[in-house]
């Protein structure tokens, strides 16, 4: 790993290793599921309960889709299932740093770190979205989706390719990961479901951002 990172740390229990993420700043986390003390899980939850956003790759012995999904889920922006080459992790952590790097990107095309519409506002570094006047409370994943979309607005993608975009490499045949984040996502930013404003579903091809800015 050492040549992707100047240092590493580890932490042979999850409260030591919490208490570690929240400590300092570091580029990538890679957390395993299974730690005594507490779950890669929980340490997840509590690690994206706040507002400094790092990377999460997931390392999970189980192979089931449960227990993926619900690595995605709570936060993690990757997993991998063991056993893995060497090889294999740090590809996967390249690629995890590369998609960070090119979403945090795009907070240069917003003024004032804030993407406005009509009724939305995206503060890009507080990763806090204003609807209507009033904080909605976003998931970490459902905030990267919204923040992707509004920053390629009239662009059509399918859900293999939002998969690619903000999830990551790794989960083909999961698109229905993209629908159940999506419904959640629209039931807090959409007021009406039969005329949908923000997010437009594309039949027969995936979503697009369709709200215009006002900034």
């Amino acid at each position: 790993m050492s040549e992707i990172c100047d240092k590493v740390e580890v932490a042979n229990n999850g409260l030591k290793g919490l208490q570690l993420a929240l400590d300092r700043e570091w580029s990538v986390i890679i957390l395993d599921l299974r730690l005594p003390g507490m779950s890669g899980l929980d340490i997840c939850k509590q690690l994206r309960a706040k507002a400094k956003y790092t990377p999460i790759l997931m390392l999970t012995a189980k192979s089931t889709e449960l227990d993926r999904v619900l690595g995605l889920e709570v936060g993690a922006d990757d997993y991998l299932t063991k056993p893995f080459s060497v090889m294999e992790l740090v590809a996967r952590v390249k690629a995890l740093l590369r998609r960070f790097d090119k979403i945090s990107g795009y907070a240069a095309i917003s003024q004032n770190n804030v993407l406005k519409f009509d009724g939305l506002d995206i503060v890009v570094d507080e990763r806090k979205v204003i609807f209507n006047d009033n904080e909605i409370e976003l998931t970490a994943k459902e905030f990267d989706l919204l923040y992707f979309f509004a920053c390629n607005p009239d662009k059509v993608y399918k859900r293999s390719q939002l998969l690619d975009q903000v999830w990551g490499y790794g989960h083909d045949g999961y698109e229905h990961t993209v629908n159940s984040h999506m419904n959640r996502l629209r039931n807090k930013i959409e007021l009406d479901p039969s005329n949908i404003k923000y997010i437009k579903t594309v039949w027969g091809v995936g979503y697009k951002f369709a709200a215009q800015r006002v900034n």
